[in-house]
C-alpha cells in the first residue's frame, strides 16, 4: 500500500514522520505539493491507494469522492479518502483531532475562529459536546453560512472581542494576523496551526498546541487510511521529538 499528503504547501509536514512512527516505516507515505488540485488528484487516482487532504483542498475533495464518512458529511469537509471496493470514501479525521485535543474538558460555550475546512470540522466536534457555539472569521459570507448550517452565532471580530469564551478553537492560518481584540485570558485555546502557530505564549487559561490536534487526528486517520491500528505511543515519542 502506498499513500500521500496532498496540499500547498505541505514543504514542512510531519506527516511522513507520523506515518513511518505508526507503522513502523511499512508503508511509503510522499508528500505530494500543487497549487493545481486536478492534479494532486489525478496522481492520487494513478498510484496511492489513500490520501490525506490539507488546505487549500478539502472542499474540492468533498466534490470528488463517491461516499461520505459521518464526520465528513457533517462537517462538509474531506480531509482524508481512501479507495475501497464500492468507490472513494472521503472522511474528515480532523473532528477525532479535536474530541482527542479536548480529551474529557467540558466547556460552555466555544468560540470557533476562522472559517476553512479546519473550522468546519473544529464547530462539528464542538458541537458534540453539547455547548454553546459561536463562530467568527475574516469573511462575513463565510461566517454567514457556517452559522446557518451548523446553527452557531455568526460574529465579527469586534463582536467576538466581546466574548470569553470557555474554549477557543482557532483555526487561522499561522502567517495570518492574530485579530485584534481577541481575549482568551479566561479560555482554553486549541490552535490547528503547529508549524506556525500564532497564539503560543499568549495569556489564556490552558493553550493546546496544533501538535495535540495533529496526534489524535492522525491516529484516526491512519486507521481509516490502512484498515491498521497505529501504534499510539510510537506516535506521542515521534511528536515529543519534534518540540
Amino acid at each position: 500500500m502506498r499513500f500521500a499528503l496532498i496540499g500547498y504547501p505541505v514543504a514542512g509536514s510531519l506527516s511522513p514522520r507520523l506515518f513511518a512512527a505508526a507503522y513502523g516505516g511499512r508503508y511509503p507515505y510522499d508528500l505530494l505539493e500543487s497549487e493545481e488540485f486536478d492534479q494532486l488528484w489525478q496522481a492520487f487516482l494513478e498510484s496511492y491507494d489513500g490520501i490525506n487532504v490539507t488546505a487549500p483542498f478539502k472542499r474540492e475533495a468533498l466534490s470528488r469522492v463517491t461516499q461520505l464518512s459521518d464526520s465528513a458529511r457533517e462537517s462538509g469537509a474531506v480531509n482524508l479518502v481512501v479507495k475501497t471496493p464500492s468507490g472513494l470514501l472521503g472522511h474528515n479525521s480532523d473532528v477525532d483531532g479535536v474530541l482527542g485535543a479536548i480529551g474529557q474538558r467540558q466547556f460552555a460555550d466555544t468560540l470557533v475562529v476562522g472559517t476553512g475546512g479546519a473550522a468546519r470540522a473544529a464547530i462539528t466536534a464542538a458541537g458534540k459536546l453539547g455547548c454553546r457555539l459561536y463562530v467568527t472569521g475574516r469573511s462575513a459570507s463565510k461566517v454567514q453560512e457556517l452559522s446557518e448550517r451548523f446553527g452557531a452565532e455568526g460574529l465579527s471580530f469586534d463582536q467576538a472581542a466581546g466574548l470569553r469564551p470557555g474554549l477557543v478553537i482557532y483555526t487561522l492560518p499561522g502567517l495570518v494576523s492574530v485579530p485584534e481584540g481577541l481575549n482568551f485570558a479566561a479560555s482554553t485555546v486549541l490552535e490547528a496551526e503547529y508549524r506556525h502557530p500564532s497564539l503560543a505564549g499568549i495569556p489564556c487559561k490552558e493553550y493546546l498546541s496544533g501538535h495535540q490536534w495533529l496526534m489524535w487526528q492522525a491516529a484516526a486517520g491512519y486507521q481509516t487510511l490502512t484498515g491498521e491500528k497505529p501504534d499510539i505511543q510510537n506516535l506521542i515519542n515521534a511528536l515529543a521529538l519534534c518540540h
